[in-house]
């Protein structure tokens, strides 16, 4: 007999969730660009500057004759180097072996994560912020969390005092994530501490979504690593090479900190297959033990910033937050509206709101396109947003 779609069993909380809204803007790009037409694309944050050429030629230098399973615990020279970047970025020491565990891009790291930590017979909470990246709490909730987002506005930065005692008790888990995404708003050292000091009087994992951490303009980003206890107890750090050193395609990431959670962790991973190909942790090897083409990463990304602040503010338009990472967060009337307008000329953005409560309103821009396209858009802007 056959199967029906009625038939059909899938996790509720799928249909609870729905689609990935990010996904939904890249296949509206794809259908744009199949139909030749012409799009500057703000949408998505895949920057297009050249992977630096060291860094592929360490991916072929890395490839094997014979090709074999990766271990989940990764290339012993990728630990050593995370563990070298950690100390001379943040002046943290860190053990390779029991602090420091490679995976194979952060989003998949960041979702799985609470498979680990999280009892669904206790009802544990995980928290995030709103508006956020989407997949704290996609995470949370297909792992069986309760959840619990706490809505931003001001200057979109997460504190203590916004989530209420009663759901710090509960919570296995609070995410935090600076330079943040959609806004570009940074937290400071402060800031970071509090929100680190009251996790640890909770018994609350803090994990800090620190993925941008190192493209910012005049002051470095703390990190929880920074302000945590000796052996970083109660907190891990998502670190990722994809905007760092222009790898997205690469999917390369490490998770840095407490050693119970990185061995949790480490179990959890055993089981997924979800360990990076060794070649691409030769590529990472590469890219962690050098900082100079960062730093020309970052001059490119504020030339970008610049250009398209200056541009808003010109035509009237406050931007918001956006002090670092790669994103401007711009306030508009309508932000589906103004997307739509936009997308009609040829310039995809992202409308605030879907990046969850207390995104509408805003536009988010990554800062993705090359200098001259960027250049190109404030035309555009400005002919659309004006109607001249």
């Amino acid at each position: 007999m056959a199967t029906t779609v009625a038939d059909m069993h899938t996790n509720p909380v799928l249909d609870r969730l729905g689609s990935y809204p990010i996904a939904e803007l890249q296949e509206q790009a794809r259908s744009m660009r199949a139909a030749g037409l012409p799009l500057i694309d703000f949408s998505v944050g895949d920057p297009r500057e050249p992977t630096p050429a060291f860094i592929p030629q360490s991916l072929k230098d890395s490839v094997p004759v014979v090709s074999q399973y990766p271990t989940t615990s990764g290339l012993p020279e990728l630990r050593s180097a995370v563990a070298d970047y950690v100390y001379r970025r943040f002046g943290v020491r860190v053990d390779p072996d029991r602090n420091i565990l490679p995976t194979a891009g952060s989003k998949e790291a960041i979702f799985s994560t609470p498979l680990a930590f999280v009892d669904r017979d206790a009802r544990d909470a995980v928290v995030w912020a709103t508006p956020g990246y989407p997949i704290y709490e996609r995470g949370a909730l297909l792992a069986g969390a309760e959840g619990h987002s706490v809505t931003l506005s001001g200057d979109f930065v997460l504190r203590p005092d916004q989530i209420p005692d009663p759901v710090w008790d509960r919570a296995s888990i609070v995410w935090t994530n600076y330079p943040h995404n959609p806004t570009g708003a940074l937290a400071d050292r402060a800031d970071v501490e509090a929100m680190y000091r009251k996790a640890r009087a909770t018994n609350t994992w803090l994990m800090g979504d620190e993925c941008y951490v190192d493209i910012y303009e005049d002051v470095a980003p703390p990190s929880i690593l920074e302000v945590a206890d000796d052996g970083i107890e109660g907190a891990l750090s998502f670190m990722s090479l994809s905007k760092r050193s222009g790898m997205t395609g690469y999917r390369s990431a490490v998770i840095v900190g407490d050693e119970r959670a990185i061995e949790a962790l480490r179990a959890l991973r055993t089981s997924t297959g979800t360990a990076s190909p060794e070649f691409v942790q030769g590529a990472a090897v590469a890219a962690w033990a050098d900082d100079d083409h960062v730093a020309e990463r970052r001059r490119i990304f504020a030339s970008k910033r610049a250009i398209l602040r200056s541009a808003f503010e010109d035509l009237g338009y406050q931007v918001v937050a956006s002090l670092a990472g790669l994103y401007l967060w711009v306030s508009v009337d309508d932000d589906a509206e103004v997307a739509a307008r936009l997308l009609q000329s040829g310039v995809l953005v992202s409308p605030g709101r879907a990046f969850g409560s207390g995104g509408e309103g805003f536009i988010r821009l990554a800062l993705v396109p090359t200098l001259e396209e960027s250049e190109n858009a404030v035309e555009v802007l400005t002919t659309c947003l004006t109607g001249n």
